[in-house]
């Protein structure tokens, strides 16, 4: 199915384009640079801008429509992002793709009036602030962006763990993009005496304003943005208009030109409560595809978001093989690892659908279960007895929903979208941990949308003291909404999920906002919007 086109509309003289190349951008080739027939057909791109009588646009009718952004930062590159378009408009268009062309081949579209000129863009990375004379020039280049996709290239040949501004520009022209701010990765063996990360999940923009992004940003204190997903609430079949829609936020814009982001999706980028073979709203059946779906199937929908995603967000291709998976790890010096989950979308078991509730308490315990496949699952255990034997001193784990043992009511329910809904995978995740005496775990989560600090502790099969944390193998910190109403423990807390008769130590459900980890070699903290935690 085509993109709702970007517009990344174009404008320059032949020779600027004669120089620059499609292969610096690498959303030509997004969701999989190893498997061309997933991205767009380049060599129509080309030729499209053969067209006789075609004018292309001047650089004054040129905007950087939607900011800047960086992200998935290394010791010695990082993802740079941008979008060039004459308008914030993007083509509406859902045509599906049939035969053997492209799958995002805009010329299988009537429908879609696609540009025939590319647009070449300069960018440069350096140290300073952008002020005249306090600028030197690290690392630059350009290439060609067009009405299909949007701008993303990786720059490197940067020095780790430094702080640098960056800025695109039209070629051969004074039309700026905004001026970012970004800061690589420590190298795997630097030592490192503390770091900070904001981390977000679950804001959705029509129910409230972004002003934790926006003063996070002003308050300028942490070195990385962490996100771990529902960055956007899509209720489209393309994700791409939602995804355009959010970038026009400003708080979202500035946190995006000031740091470099590490992010994961949740579910709401595809759709609610999804798992491999669907979501609560549509599933792989007729009655769905027909009624549900509007006559789109799951697997349409999930190559679109992850189009969307790429192509909007600033992220790495972790598998040139497999353009569904965002699992990755960071390594920031000796002090820490990022290991990055996906628990929602890489090959889950089925979840609660809404009308399936009865069935997932009685398969809750079934050992074959698993929130993220076992190819996934295998690198996971991997990543974090590799950590330990590196010595980094703590690992921390980005995933989507919450690990610990959290009980909806006072009759002990519990929720069959979370871990508790996948027993066996986080037995087998603490038997990993504890059979390997992995310690100083640190468990993010968003999802819930509520504060909780849990204790990472394998509840009835190890000894446990919740008063002292003795036996327990690290901390969760599940952070609240960026934006977003009540849950439903908001709504009626009930006594045990409060009081906390399991390892819960601490729970916040009316902030909103973001969550703050500060880290240091011998000690760890957390700060909730309004309350400190932990």
């Amino acid at each position: 199915m085509p993109s709702p086109v970007l517009f990344s509309l174009a404008g320059l003289l032949f020779a600027a384009i004669a120089e620059a190349s499609f292969d610096g951008n690498i959303n030509y080739l997004s969701p999989s640079t190893r498997h061309p027939v997933l991205g767009i057909d380049v060599g129509q791109v080309e030729r499209r801008s053969w067209k006789r009588g075609s004018v292309a646009l001047e650089p004054s009718e040129l905007s950087f429509t939607h900011g800047v952004a960086s992200g998935d930062p290394w010791p010695w590159s990082v993802i740079l992002w941008t979008r060039i378009a004459p308008s914030n408009e993007s083509d509406a268009s859902d045509i599906t793709v049939t035969g053997a062309a492209p799958l995002y081949s805009h010329e299988t579209s009537r429908f879609i009036d696609a540009s025939p000129n590319p647009i070449c863009v300069e960018w440069s990375v350096f140290t300073g602030n952008g002020t005249h004379g306090s600028d030197s020039l690290v690392a630059s280049g350009e290439a060609l962006t067009s009405s299909d996709i949007d701008y993303t290239v990786e720059a490197r040949g940067l020095e780790p763990l430094t702080q640098y501004s960056y800025q695109f520009n039209v070629c051969g022209s004074d039309k700026k993009s905004p001026l970012g701010r970004t800061k690589t990765a420590p190298r795997p063996d630097d030592d490192v005496s503390e770091m900070s990360f904001a981390v977000f999940s679950c804001s959705n923009f029509p129910v409230g304003y972004f002003n934790a992004y926006g003063n996070t940003a002003r308050k300028d204190q942490h070195d990385f943005v962490i996100h771990l997903g529902d960055y956007i609430y899509d209720s489209t079949t393309t994700a791409l208009a939602t995804a355009k829609q959010y970038r026009t936020d400003p708080d979202l814009q500035l946190l995006s030109k000031n740091y470099a982001w590490i992010p994961t999706w949740d579910d709401h980028e595809f759709s609610d409560n999804g798992y491999r073979d669907g979501f609560s709203g549509l599933n792989n059946t007729e009655d769905s595809f027909l009624r549900a779906g509007a006559k789109v199937t799951v697997d349409t929908r999930k190559v679109n978001a992850v189009r969307a995603y790429f192509e909007w967000m600033p992220i790495r291709q972790a598998d040139l093989d497999d353009g569904l998976r965002v699992w990755r790890s960071f390594q920031m010096g000796k002090l820490l690892d990022i290991i990055m989950l996906d628990t929602r979308n890489y090959d889950r078991s089925i979840t609660t659908l809404g009308w399936n509730d009865n069935y997932i308490d009685l398969i809750r315990d079934d050992p074959s279960r698993t929130l993220m496949g076992s190819r996934q699952e295998s690198w996971f255990y991997d990543s974090l007895k590799r950590s330990q034997d590196r010595g980094a001193r703590w690992r921390i784990v980005g995933n989507q929903i919450v690990f610990s043992r959290i009980l909806d009511n006072d009759q002990g329910a519990m929720s069959g979208d979370d871990w508790n809904g996948y027993m066996a995978n986080r037995n087998r995740t603490l038997q990993h941990i504890y059979d390997n005496e992995i310690g100083n775990n640190i468990f993010l989560a968003g999802d819930s949308h509520q504060n909780w600090v849990s204790d990472l502790v394998w509840l009835g099969t190890k000894e446990y003291d919740k008063e002292t944390g003795s036996g327990a193998v690290g901390v969760e910190f599940a952070g609240t909404a960026g934006t977003y109403g009540p849950g439903r423990a908001d709504r009626a807390c009930c006594g045990r999920q409060c009081t906390g008769l399991h390892q819960a130590q601490r729970r916040d459900a009316m902030a909103r906002g973001l969550l703050s980890r500060l880290l240091y070699p011998r000690r760890a903290a957390g700060q909730g919007e309004g309350s400190v935690l932990w």
